[in-house]
């Protein structure tokens, strides 16, 4: 498994091995839109995700007022391989590229039947992103949802070209969530079950309040059996042909014919200053906690005297739930990213 992380200083990525280490809120500042690249349309998923954000200005655009640091910590458990992979660059572009955007990128990917679907999607998916990115600022809010489904489906089908290539052919899979924060604005695009959550305080900053970011997609949900069936596939006991649970993936090239989509589904965030980070993890971790008791442990841990310098606490925090889920419940692969956001007005 391989991680990529910024270097410390620049925008140059470094690749290496890492150490192995619901109650759902409403968000009103949030919104969640599919598109299917079947039919071109988009809906909105349900009453409660509703409330619609309200278009950044050029002026908000060109200035960032949030800086973010990511943190991560994963566990193996009983798993014979780490099949996890993630992704933490806390400059993804910086101010002074063309495009004048200031950029953070965070991802969690959870490989099943192997680890290329999953090391695959971390070492590429960033890259065709940038590539992808619009170069005028002023067009991120009209083209992201297009550039997000592009770019997935541009590395979805480079690791099906690989796959077909080698003999026996790759049948690996692999989940995605990822994360794009753009000055005060987060771009969230999954598939599959892994998660992110954002931990919000009430205006006192007393209560903590989990608002989820993503959409699970299992062949058990309506719609996607909807659309698995409309293939030809079939759900057997609530996975797609009796064998995958995840009904969107990276990769699972003998699954795409019964109706697996790489079409993620994308909500656009704008953050508030109660805003104080997003959890991203596998589904490792959820096995064992649900959105509330994840986000209370963590602030549990935030919250200790003993440690005071922030970055110890954040490595902290992510150490000891990704143990903690391995101790309780999960047997599988678990991977704990916390992303720290700060008001830099």
């Amino acid at each position: 498994m391989s991680t990529v992380e910024q270097k410390a200083g620049g925008v140059a990525v470094e690749e290496r091995p890492a150490t192995s280490g619901s109650n759902n809120q409403v968000c009103k500042s949030c919104t969640l839109e599919t598109e299917t690249a079947e039919r071109g349309t988009k809906r909105k998923l349900g009453a409660d995700v509703s409330g619609l954000c309200k278009k950044p200005t050029t002026d908000a655009v060109a200035v960032a007022s949030y800086s973010f640091k990511g943190y991560v910590a994963e566990r193996q458990g009983e798993r014979e391989e780490m099949q996890d992979a993630h992704v933490v660059l806390d400059t993804f572009l910086s101010p002074d590229t063309e495009s004048q955007l200031c950029c953070s990128y965070y991802a969690v990917f959870d490989g099943h039947g192997g680890t290329r679907a999953s090391k695959h999607a971390a070492e590429h998916l960033h890259r065709n992103l940038k590539e992808r990115l619009p170069k005028d600022a002023s067009r991120i809010e009209a083209d992201i949802k297009k550039c997000f489904i592009d770019v997935f489906k541009k590395t979805d089908e480079e690791f099906l070209k690989l796959a077909k290539k080698n003999k026996p052919v790759w049948k690996d899979g692999s989940t995605a969530v990822a994360v794009l924060a753009i000055n005060s604005t987060l771009y969230i695009a999954n598939l599959g079950d892994s998660k992110a959550v954002l931990c919000r305080f009430d205006a006192a900053g007393k209560m903590a309040m989990p608002i989820p970011l993503t959409k699970d997609h299992n062949a058990t949900l309506y719609d996607e059996r909807k659309r698995i069936q409309k293939a030809g596939g079939k759900v057997i006991d609530g996975r797609v042909m009796g064998v995958l649970e995840v009904s969107r993936s990276i990769g699972d090239g003998p699954y795409k014919k019964h109706g697996v989509s790489c079409i993620p589904d994308i909500k656009r965030c704008q953050l508030t200053e109660n805003d104080r980070y997003v959890l991203i993890a596998c589904d490792g971790l959820w096995k064992a906690f649900d959105n509330r008791t994840a986000i209370e442990f963590i602030n549990k841990v935030l919250n200790d005297p003993k440690i005071e310098k922030m970055a110890e606490k954040y490595e902290a925090a992510c150490s000891r739930l990704a143990s903690e889920a391995v101790r309780k419940l999960s047997a599988d692969n678990v991977t704990v990213m916390l992303v720290h956001i700060a008001n830099t007005r």
